[in-house]
């Protein structure tokens, strides 16, 4: 099982704690109760492997056709809304939209989804504004304008198109920490790693609407970040 470099730290303290924590366990079993040292050992082991599962980092095939954008994270579909007017909320991402409508694509991931998030297609980091805020559940939709979070604007690029085009992160009631792992100038090729969200948690996709590009998922839809075709480009005829 690959690990992300995003939770290192995390995951390097886990599995000193637990390697001591096992290694108490065996000489309990050893000298004074054996079958609840054991037992106690196998629920260490257990508990450990759930904890680093968490910061796994699956190898994933990003799909070559150049008109599609993939899923920034893993997850299940919550909502695919349009926003009027750049009307988000979010002075600097409205810029970048210049005030047009917005295609939002909202994405929830559990503890149980891959957290690393992906970029939806190649593109070039303008700005990344990180906010203070409130820890709602993730599903709550106060959690859209309340919560902590973190927005990454870019210029993205189809053949030769370039189109503006957002990801946010968005901490959860047990997310508590935001990781964005690129800066202005930063350039990612579709399907490319750039941060994570520790545990729950809510991701968004921002696209141009009533323009060239189409949903191409529904709400309920699972999706795989880096892997499910989350939206097309068509090209003008």
């Amino acid at each position: 099982m690959t690990l992300t470099k995003y939770g290192k730290t995390e995951w390097t303290r886990a599995s000193a704690a637990a390697l001591f924590l096992f290694l108490l366990c065996l000489l309990a079993a050893a000298f004074i109760n054996p079958p609840a040292g054991i037992g106690l050992a196998g629920l260490v082991l257990l508990l450990w492997t759930a904890f680093v599962a968490f910061f796994r980092d699956p190898v994933r095939k990003v799909p070559s056709d150049e008109l599609v954008l993939t899923a920034p994270a893993d997850g299940v579909v919550r909502d695919c809304e349009l926003i009027p007017n750049g009307n988000c909320g979010h002075e600097e991402l409205s810029k970048l939209f210049e005030g047009r409508d917005m295609l939002r694509i909202g994405i929830f991931l559990s503890v149980f989804d891959v957290h690393v998030n992906r970029a939806p297609c190649k593109l070039k980091v303008l700005f990344t504004t990180h906010k203070e805020g409130e820890f709602h559940d993730a599903r709550d939709l106060k959690a859209i304008t309340e919560n902590e979070s973190l927005i990454l604007g870019a210029k993205g690029h189809i053949k030769d198109t370039e189109f503006p085009v957002a990801v946010k992160q968005i901490s959860g009631a047990i997310a508590r920490r935001i990781v964005c792992g690129v800066f202005p100038g930063s350039e990612l090729e579709k399907g490319e790693r750039y941060g994570m969200i520790k545990f729950g948690s809510r991701t968004e996709l921002y696209l141009p609407a009533k323009s060239n590009f189409e949903p191409a998922v529904n709400v309920g839809d699972r999706v795989f970040g880096g892997v499910t075709v989350i939206a097309r480009f068509r090209e003008k005829q």
